[in-house]
């Protein structure tokens, strides 16, 4: 407890790193109060909205704002389906190959466009979400003044929460956007904590217990997901510059675990919705329609997650593929005079690391598919539905990938400073070149 209020003591003891923490405070709280702010036009107390699957996966990223109609219903979203967008772009097009190659002047262009394409998916995302979402007993004023408005005031929340991400990422500590994301995440756990205990009641106290104790062992295993590495050894060869031999060390390439992140639940979780739509397209004619479609309504069910498990191993496998480059990191270490022992450069390094990260991913698919399905199995073990979304999924991943960003460059500026860091033994390690769903 000592070492606690001392590590306390020597955070707040530097000058800039106070600051980034004051700011950062300020910055989420600017984002929650804007998320309790309901469009204009809208009644609030007759707003009944529920959403599920997807959206309601949304609404959890969102603390709630997409269920109340809030001026920050969309939040962060678009900016991250325009910056995936171009992700995928910058690996399929030559244009936007050469841009991701041209350094900082690249990525400049990179972050214009994707800020352009913001507004545009925003403003498709807007007019949808009025359009289905809000029912009409619950307006004040015309559908159609009240779809215009709510284009512009949904677009301004957009572009405000991807500048408060900007603001936090730059003045104060972690990425601003995971840490948008995560904060309408962990705003939801105090809630769901209380409704869960409600919902046991003083007689089942010990289970309340027993529950709480189970959620502490899957966030430790999401921890271990999250850091596991497999380290390939790298020798670099030694150069004689001048007058002194430079090189020789022994170095290694660390390939995660679980390199596609959060990617794959969310890229499976958007397929989810198609079995139950297209089978309600034939369930009239057909009973095996009818049967198909009551067993995807719920996602509870063997058979939605069966093929929830399956799409997320087959999205870790292609993600990966398209994350992780061996061609790249093998002809990046033969510029650099660097060598696996006993493999030769080139296309043979690039053999040996394709296969390791082959056999690497087949595991970590199958441990992020289980941490994906644990809700359901949760919530059948008789949890509250929002108890019940803690103990695994995209929620707790990016829970815990942001926290263990964060950490790390807290533990940077102690280190930097000459205090003690945060851990005894090892640093904090956080999820480098990883972006949440980031």
């Amino acid at each position: 407890m000592n070492r606690l209020i001392t590590t306390f003591k020597n955070i707040f003891a530097i000058d800039e790193l106070r600051s980034r923490i004051l700011n950062t405070l300020l910055f989420i709280t600017a984002f929650r109060l804007g998320t309790a702010i309901v469009l204009p036009g809208v009644d609030p107390q007759k707003l009944n909205l529920n959403p599920q699957g997807l959206l309601g996966l949304l609404d959890t990223f969102l603390g709630g704002a997409f269920s109340k109609a809030s001026i920050f219903a969309l939040g962060i979203m678009p900016y991250i389906s325009a910056s995936i967008a171009i992700q995928l772009l910058t690996l399929a097009l030559p244009y936007f190959q050469k841009m991701q190659k041209e350094g900082e002047s690249g990525r400049k262009r990179l972050n214009q466009i994707t800020r352009v394409l913001t507004i545009g998916v925003t403003a498709v995302q807007a007019i949808t979400y009025v359009r289905t979402t809000i029912p009409a007993e619950a307006l004040l004023i015309d559908r159609g003044l009240f779809t215009i408005s709510s284009l512009f005031v949904l677009t301004a929340g957009t572009i405000f929460c991807m500048w408060l991400g900007e603001r936090i990422t730059d003045k104060g500590i972690g990425n601003g956007i995971s840490m948008i994301i995560m904060i309408g995440i962990v705003s939801r756990l105090p809630g769901a904590i209380i409704g869960e205990q409600q919902s046991r009641g003083s007689a089942g106290i010990l289970i309340f217990v027993l529950e709480l104790v189970a959620l502490y062992f899957v966030v430790m295993g999401a921890v271990v997901l999250t850091q596991a590495v497999r380290r390939i050894p790298i020798q670099y060869a030694k150069q004689v510059i001048g007058n002194k031999v430079v090189g020789g060390q022994r170095q290694y390439l660390p390939l995660k675990l679980n390199a596609a992140g959060v990617m794959p639940i969310i890229f499976a979780q958007a397929l989810m919705f198609i079995p139950t739509y297209v089978a309600g397209l034939f369930a009239e004619k057909s009973d095996f329609a009818a049967s198909v479609q009551n067993a995807f309504q719920s996602y509870t069910t063997w058979q939605y997650n069966v093929l929830f498990g399956l799409l997320i191993i087959i999205f870790t496998f292609f993600y990966t593929a398209i994350s992780v480059n061996p061609t790249q990191i093998a002809d990046d270490m033969k510029r650099s005079g660097g060598f696996i022992p006993g493999v030769k450069p080139g296309v043979q390094t690039s053999d040996y690391i394709g296969t390791v990260l082959d056999r690497i991913t087949l595991p970590g698919a199958v441990m992020l598919a289980i941490v994906a399905i644990l809700p359901a199995i949760a919530n059948l073990l008789g949890m509250t539905s929002g108890f019940a979304q803690f103990f695994g999924g995209t929620s707790l991943l990016i829970m815990v990938g942001v926290v263990l960003d964060t950490l790390q460059q807290v533990e940077s500026y102690l280190l930097m400073r000459r205090y003690e860091g945060l851990m005894k033994s090892g640093r904090v390690q956080g999820r480098t070149n990883e972006t949440v769903a980031a």
